[in-house]
């Protein structure tokens, strides 16, 4: 009899707990102080999830007409046209360069081709032959290289040591095509910390970087990765690396969000305690990129990746409105980090744009009262 009462007494335990359980699994359920479920995002207007784009950082209208229009059509030339008319020194240029090649590469990815079937991305195939001095296309063909190292292989194996190599090659060929762009050294970048440079062949292709765009966000983004413990470096070098560019920063300049990039390579590995997100360092390096967005460029393709990152931390902090204004800037492109990281970056979006929505209205917000 003692053992039937015990039975049912755990049946019953178990109908109490199991819910709970259930919604502290995850990273943060802790944050919010009410259920994600229990606000609807679409109250502010903000975009459904399937509708999400997980392509790009922010909007880009030209960007967003050509990748359209090459992939309907698999005609080249609308791509080359937008990199030609784009200036070299600019951060646009690089997130182009990415945008066309890691579309492509999604392509080759989806449709790797066969006896019967045309490979994806073989327009930047047919870019590269008809155009081999265009040095649009030889940046993008970097690039996707790249891209293919990191998406199709497994670092340390031959088969990524053999792109990689080849990546290399682009870079210098798209490096000579086009002599004041960085954007082949920044590219480079990636290759460096796949084949694991030297500190001296690090340190040569960075002055190659700064001799052309002494203040690109996306160079410095890239760099962080070789100064922090992942890569062989150190916390402090990451951190002493990015305050130093932020401290360099000119007016306008999303280099001085740079900090928060350093905090969030080296976060812990599990660590749900909100208190942390509200620490001296966080704190400090919220701060900075807070005083980025607001002083940015309505143009600033850079902005947005500031602003995504830091959603993922004022949400983590409870800092509810601000994460709100946040949301109303990026909402509906999720191509940046942390998001790119989850295997499902718009649902990995969604939820942190749920919690945001949760603890707001918790605090007495609702639509009426969003700014903006």
């Amino acid at each position: 009899m003692a053992i039937l009462w015990l039975v049912l007494a755990l049946l019953m335990l178990s109908f109490v707990l199991l819910p709970v359980l259930r919604r502290r699994r995850g990273m943060i359920e802790q944050v919010a102080p009410g259920h994600p479920d229990a606000a609807d995002p679409a109250n502010y207007g903000f975009v459904r999830q399937e509708e999400l784009d997980i392509r790009m950082p922010g909007p880009d209208q030209d960007l967003e007409d050509v990748l359209e229009l090459v992939q309907r059509t698999g005609d080249h030339r609308a791509a080359a046209q937008s990199l030609a008319g784009t200036e070299k020194e600019g951060e646009v240029r690089w997130q182009r360069v990415q945008a066309f090649a890691g579309a492509a590469s999604l392509e080759l990815l989806a449709r790797p081709g066969g006896v019967h079937e045309t490979p994806g991305g073989q327009w930047l195939r047919v870019w590269r032959a008809e155009q081999p001095k265009d040095p649009g296309g030889a940046a993008v063909h970097a690039e996707f290289l790249v891209q293919q190292a990191w998406r199709t292989s497994t670092p340390g194996t031959d088969d990524f040591r053999i792109i990689m190599e080849e990546a290399r090659d682009a870079c210098g060929q798209a490096a000579l095509l086009a002599p004041g762009d960085p954007v082949p050294y920044i590219t480079e970048l990636s290759i460096a910390r796949g084949l694991g440079y030297t500190r001296a062949e690090f340190d040569k292709l960075w002055l190659n970087i700064l001799d052309r765009a002494p203040h690109h966000m996306g160079a410095h983004l890239a760099a962080l990765h070789h100064h922090c413990e992942k890569w062989h470096g150190s916390r402090e070098e990451a951190y002493a690396f990015a305050e130093a560019a932020a401290a360099r920063a000119p007016r306008g300049s999303m280099l001085a969000a740079l900090p928060l990039f350093a905090v969030f390579e080296h976060l812990p590995e599990v660590n749900l305690v909100a208190g942390f997100y509200r620490s001296e360092v966080v704190t400090k390096a919220m701060h900075g990129a807070l005083h980025a967005v607001h002083g940015a460029r309505a143009d600033d393709p850079t902005a947005a990746h500031v602003r995504h990152l830091l959603l993922f931390f004022l949400v983590r902090a409870e800092r509810w409105a601000e994460a709100m204004d946040q949301l109303t800037h990026v909402d509906g492109h999720v191509g940046a980090l942390p998001w790119t990281l989850s295997g499902d970056p718009a649902a990995e979006f969604a939820l942190y744009r749920a919690l945001a929505v949760a603890g707001y209205e918790a605090n007495g917000g609702n639509p009426a009262t969003l700014p903006g």
